[in-house]
């Protein structure tokens, strides 16, 4: 059988790889990982403006990709409430023309959603089939995304992930750090139970998949296409999260830890309602690829030496 032409650009020695936010915590992760496998392009929000979408549509003519990893997101939750157009615009839009634009230049497309699709009301792992049901405008516009880049098809995948962190951006980690460092003592929410993830694990995992869909190890497009959990393994609550930040910063980073007090999600009211329960089952994600990302505690040890390397 004659290999398409939408598997020969993918098996191209060295594939045009656009990375769309590649000025965001995942996106400097990925284009790290991805360097040596083609020519990278890397736009970040100075460059392009995903809320047009003239713009959004011309940069991946301009870029001609083979290969699209779409790490742009609107990801502050609780302002997503009062900015429910630009979210929409960043996390359902931009995806759907991307996409688009990547089934006709036959590209690969690589997208990120969010735990947060889910309301929190299981008590065990959520998996890629459960119903959706989000409770805020920020879950709510990264499922819209999810939809788009489906309905709109060709060879893409969808990855769910969840709180996630690393060595630079706005996270959880860095703000940890920073207000233990003002602070003597903290109150974290002990009720709300996820997944840590860092943008290290993730970079890891896209490149294993993708470089696996290049070597053709993972079959036809139709054999890989679709939507798939990733996160880190093990699952903690902010407080247990933060416990541990402390418990290693304090050696790693001689950061005296603050003292730490639980709260529930009703002591700490936001703008944005946050599900109770929001791990992921990466079940899917380990039978077809064989990739299991790390526990989060390894990778949270990891992400903290890396802070203390950079110095």
């Amino acid at each position: 059988m004659s290999e398409s032409p939408a598997m020969a650009a993918l098996s191209r020695e060295s594939p045009r790889i656009l990375i769309v936010g590649n000025a965001g915590q995942l996106g400097r992760e990925l284009e790290k990982i991805f360097a040596g496998c083609g020519s990278i392009v890397g736009v970040d929000r100075e460059s392009v403006d995903l809320a047009d979408a003239a713009q959004t549509r011309e940069l991946v003519r301009r870029a001609a990709p083979d290969i699209i990893l779409n790490a742009a997101a609107y990801t502050a939750v609780d302002r997503a409430e009062t900015e429910r157009d630009l979210a929409y615009a960043i996390n359902e839009q931009a995806p759907g023309i991307l996409v688009e634009e990547a089934r006709r230049c036959n590209a690969l497309f690589v997208h990120y959603s969010t735990d947060y699709i889910f309301d929190g009301g299981k008590t065990s792992p959520w998996v890629e089939s459960d119903t959706p049901n989000p409770l805020n405008v920020y879950g709510a516009s990264k499922l819209a995304g999810e939809r788009a880049v489906e309905s709109i098809g060709g060879k893409f995948l969808i990855f769910r992930t969840s709180w996630v962190y690393g060595p630079h951006g706005n996270n959880f980690l860095l703000t940890m750090l920073r207000l233990a460092r003002e602070r003597d003592r903290l109150s974290i929410v002990d009720d709300q139970i996820g997944g840590p993830t860092t943008s290290i694990e993730l970079a890891r995992a896209t490149h294993s998949i993708v470089t696996g869909i290049l070597a053709g190890r993972f079959g036809a497009p139709q054999d890989w296409t679709g939507l798939y959990h990733m996160t880190c393994g093990g699952s903690v609550s902010w407080f247990g999260f933060a416990r541990a930040i402390f418990a290693r910063a304090a050696e790693l980073l001689a950061l005296k830890p603050p003292a730490l007090t639980p709260i529930a999600t009703k002591d700490y009211p936001t703008p944005a309602a946050r599900p109770r329960y929001s791990v992921l089952s990466n079940a899917k994600l380990h039978a077809r690829f064989n990739v299991a990302l790390s526990p989060w505690e390894s990778a949270l040890e990891e992400t903290l030496q890396s802070l203390r390397n950079a110095g």
